[in-house]
């Protein structure tokens, strides 16, 4: 039986290697084709894959059983599960796939891209620009077709002339800059707030107008310090929580 293929990552020594390479096979798990196999390699190949230890590749795979989206049967091997639940909990700690892994797996709608001036709420991460290139996007649960958020997208014009659109609906923002352009980040910014859903996220979303939602805002940075990207971000308030867990080290 052909075993299911993660994508690699670069391990950031200063967060828990356990936490970043969960974060990256829950990606993957999450944004994988309808045909890929439900099989994953073995652990030892697992963490020959990552470049970690066996016992640190047990744990992170204990947080993915933990959440539900692979299952361990002893003498049969490791299974993703087919009808993994979509809508589980953010959890950030900083790390550039743990923001990948937010935004994989669900069904992603290009609502329309174009160019203007920075908004007044983003205008003072891109100084001296007169313009920056701007995408809006739907995100949907792949199983059910709900809608779970919805997102706008800012970014650079030099940066975008090298996006092509229709990634944005096979992969999130931060996966393209980094996978697809080959962009170094450095790191990411996180800012969640509750707000009231307006008319234009009310309609988006199929919830109450003034019901609540989550707003994330997220800045990414590349290794000079310049703003690649700022994306904002409303999720359903009935369909996400997000955890932040702080690394004592």
């Amino acid at each position: 039986m052909t075993a299911f293929a993660p994508d690699s990552i670069v391990l950031n020594r200063k967060l828990p290697l356990w936490y970043q390479v969960s974060q990256s096979l829950r990606a993957s798990i999450l944004g994988r084709t309808p045909d890929a196999p439900l099989r994953l390699p073995t652990e030892e190949q697992l963490a020959l894959h990552y470049g970690v230890s066996v016992l640190t590749m047990r744990q992170a795979l204990k947080e993915l059983e933990d959440e539900g989206l692979i299952s361990r049967h002893r003498r049969r091997g490791t299974f993703i599960e087919p009808s993994a639940e979509r809508g589980a909990p953010v959890r950030l700690l900083g790390s550039v796939d743990a923001i990948v892994a937010q935004q994989s797996g669900m069904r992603t709608e290009l609502l329309d891209q174009g160019s203007g001036p920075a908004p007044a709420e983003v205008a003072e991460y891109f100084p001296g620009l007169p313009a920056v290139a701007s995408y809006h996007r739907l995100r949907s649960d792949e199983q059910t077709g709900e809608p779970t958020n919805h997102a706008r997208n800012y970014v650079r014009p030099d940066v975008a002339e090298r996006i092509d659109p229709a990634d944005l609906e096979r992969w999130p923002m931060t996966k393209v800059l980094r996978d697809v352009v080959r962009l170094n980040i450095s790191r990411i910014t996180d800012t969640v707030e509750a707000r009231l859903a307006d008319p234009e996220t009310a309609t988006l979303l199929q919830v109450p107008l003034l019901s609540p939602i989550l707003h994330y805002t997220g800045v990414t940075y590349d290794e000079d310090g310049e703003v690649l990207d700022v994306a904002r971000i409303h999720y359903r308030g009935d369909r996400f929580s997000f955890t932040v867990t702080l690394d004592a080290h």
